[in-house]
């Protein structure tokens, strides 16, 4: 039987809440966009008529999808070139999803999703969905087909793995706006002492290229061996700026709730570097150049109102 228009709205009125958990769960928002897609889908060919509780139906059927990509995701990230980062949101995305809990804002966060790397796709979702969404661990189970019990130990197990990761320091965007400025203002000194003092004793850089942008294979670990990376990379340079399409543009935002560092050519977003910031200091820098997950910030960014640039790169 068609969908009604009632029901398409229904659908509707459902998918920024079914975008922003399949976000969380995949970590790129086109595999987000396609799993919903997909939803839609099914949606039309059930008897809607029959389905009791569509948001309960529609959460089973997306997460149950996003299981899946997830089993086939872990398979292709072992042949992926480099490192591999999530795809960067930037601020005002509607992807972001709800962000009135501290736990809704971390389970977003750049460092939350490289740590939910770790988590099996099971632990994955029942961390996803009871952390950001606030599901009952009942409701959870009935997604799922497990027991109340199992999806208890689950995302204990699960929030256990999340909590290793070193606390993260809340910050609104003026802060950001700071800390940003403060980096840039050292990563453009051609000294290392101002980025050592920036980082903390362990920090990481972490970069991912795809492939198709350069990109070290290895993170650089330890605040010297960073801060070393972080100089020459702002270092002007004739090959940088042809590999770039020209001299990129840098900007104070926040990606996934991050203080970020944003690179523009000609209104095209070429990379997002993401700031971890502690109480102790910057605690990593996470840079995404890889072009494929660049297009959904390039055309977020043509909506925005982003100001000046701070600074211009190489």
């Amino acid at each position: 039987m068609p969908l009604t228009a009632s029901d398409v709205d229904r659908f509707e009125a459902a998918r920024p809440r079914l975008e922003a958990i399949a976000y969380r769960l995949l970590g790129s928002a086109g595999e987000a966009e396609d799993a919903v897609q997909e939803t839609f889908l099914r949606w039309q060919a059930a008897d809607v008529g029959r389905v009791e509780v569509p948001e309960a139906w529609l959460t089973k059927v997306l997460t149950n999808l996003c299981l899946n990509l997830l089993t086939s995701a872990r398979a292709r990230r072992e042949t992926y070139v480099g490192q591999w980062l999530p795809e960067p949101l930037l601020a005002g995305d509607p992807m972001l999803g709800p962000a009135d809990t501290a736990e809704q804002r971390e389970s977003v966060s750049y460092a939350v999703l490289t740590l939910m790397e770790r988590l099996s796709p099971s632990e994955r979702a029942v961390y996803v969905l009871r952390e950001a969404f606030g599901y009952p661990h009942r409701e959870i189970a009935e997604i799922l087909d497990i027991t109340e019990a199992a999806s208890q130990q689950i995302f204990h197990r699960a929030r256990k793995h999340v909590a290793d990761g070193r606390a993260r320091a809340e910050i609104d965007q003026a802060a950001a706006r700071r800390v940003v400025e403060e980096f840039l203002a050292a990563a453009a000194s051609g000294r290392i002492e101002p980025l050592v003092r920036l980082l903390i004793e362990d920090a990481v850089s972490i970069g991912d290229g795809g492939g198709k942008v350069p990109a070290r294979a290895k993170a650089f670990e330890g605040a010297v061996a960073v801060a070393k990376f972080l100089r020459g990379l702002f270092k002007p340079g004739e090959a940088k700026r042809a590999l770039a399409g020209g001299a990129p543009e840098l900007y104070a935002s926040t990606a996934n709730g991050d203080p970020a560092v944003v690179a523009v050519v000609d209104g095209r977003v070429v990379g997002v570097m993401c700031l971890e910031v502690t109480a102790e200091g910057i605690a990593a820098c996470r840079n995404q150049v890889n072009p494929d997950k660049l297009e959904r910030a390039t055309a977020r960014w043509a909506l925005a109102d982003h100001g000046k640039p701070l600074a211009a790169a190489f």
